[in-house]
């Protein structure tokens, strides 16, 4: 192996070069973090129950999430300002998360409130530790890990389907992949990989009518055959349905897809370092029909039948596509050197706008001091 665009520590190690190191778009893309002036999905509302702390990472950054006995969710830096242990280690008192070690407790805005043990010497000074802005939407919890300042002007995708009394059901669905986030934004939208799915026939036959980047979006459409599984297949109505094409975009730094008004999805990536990643994957349709009978399935029946189709359909198809990620990670990283071939637009159309994006905050927050830490 050559190794060339890496430095004379990685050449020794045969490690994938860092982001400034890289010497090519592939190189660059998988050691891309992301923009972390956005809202990121972190964690399922039903996973973190009412006195319950837990450890989510934003790009190597530890944030103790909590859930205060009203309910409330609240979102810290991730270490006791004492001797920096892990808040995610201690427990949760009414609305305050404790430190583990001395008992330590921190009020939702970070502020140390109250302590378990006599103040020895001088009086405590005023202690505080960053705080996270959090919301809760279509069942996750999201956190703003950038600029909070920038919190209120970014949004939330707005998902209309899934709000109001005639909401499509919808049951999300999460993974935690030992991949990069690119790879996995590859992965959704690029059908050339039907061969991986041929068990389930999510898609077939897939032809590229559309690869067009505007601002930070790349917009894609396929004429393909969607849902053509021998048990999916039977709960679409493809008389009411066009399931021969499909709209996807990246939506930086989230992803969707629409088939016909009728089938749609989104992706949110929370990008934990350069080979961890979490999924979240919200599928949502409009209706579905009762398999070989001309009748649809009720509303109120929507969420049942979602449930168990995640676990024996749509949950082992997305494995699969786990164990493509997972294993092309350690391919990169053995072969990080090797001729890049990529034969679909729309994965270097992908990794342009992601590496763009990486850029233009690392160029941002140089220049103002300002490094979201």
């Amino acid at each position: 192996m050559s190794n060339e665009g890496g430095s004379g520590v990685n050449r020794a190690l045969n490690a994938p070069p860092s982001f400034e190191e890289a010497g090519n778009l592939r190189q660059k893309v998988r050691a891309s973090g992301m923009d972390p002036d956005y809202w990121y999905a972190v964690e399922e509302v039903p996973r973190i129950r009412p006195g319950t702390v837990v450890e989510v990472v934003f790009w190597k950054r530890s944030i103790a999430l909590y859930r205060a006995a009203d309910g409330s969710f609240h979102a810290l830096e991730n270490r006791c300002a004492h001797r920096q242990l892990k808040l995610s280690l201690g427990l949760v008192e009414g609305c305050r998360l404790v430190c583990a070690y001395h008992g330590w407790k921190y009020a939702p805005n970070g502020e140390l409130a109250e302590t378990a043990h006599e103040r020895i010497g001088k009086s405590f000074p005023r202690v505080s530790i960053r705080t996270y802005p959090v919301k809760v939407r279509y069942g996750l919890v999201w956190l703003f890990p950038g600029d909070p300042a920038l919190a209120e002007e970014r949004t939330i995708p707005d998902i209309p389907e899934l709000e109001g009394p005639g909401r499509w059901a919808c049951v999300p669905l999460s993974f935690t992949w030992s991949a990069h986030h690119s790879m996995i934004i590859d992965n959704v939208s690029d059908f050339t990989h039907a061969f991986l799915h041929r068990k389930y026939r999510p898609f077939e036959g897939a032809k590229l009518t559309r690869c067009e980047t505007v601002g930070d979006d790349v917009h894609v459409a396929y004429d393909t055959s969607v849902g053509r599984g021998r048990i999916s297949g039977l709960f679409v109505d493809r008389k009411r349905v066009d399931t021969n094409s499909m709209k996807l975009c990246f939506q930086y730094p989230y992803q969707w897809s629409n088939t016909d008004e009728q089938i749609r999805h989104w992706l949110f990536v929370l990008p934990v370092d350069e080979r961890t990643t979490r999924a979240f994957f919200l599928f949502y349709f409009k209706s579905l029909k009762i398999p070989f009978l001309p009748v649809h399935i009720p509303r109120f029946a929507m969420t049942g039948v979602l449930t168990i189709a995640n676990r024996v359909s749509i949950g082992p198809l997305l494995a699969q596509d786990g164990f493509a990620v997972e294993a092309e990670q350690e391919g990169y990283e053995r072969h990080w050197d090797a001729r890049p071939l990529e034969f679909n637009p729309i994965v270097r159309a992908f990794q342009d706008v992601t590496v763009r994006k990486w850029q233009d905050y690392l160029a941002r927050a140089d220049g103002d001091g300002y490094a979201g830490g």
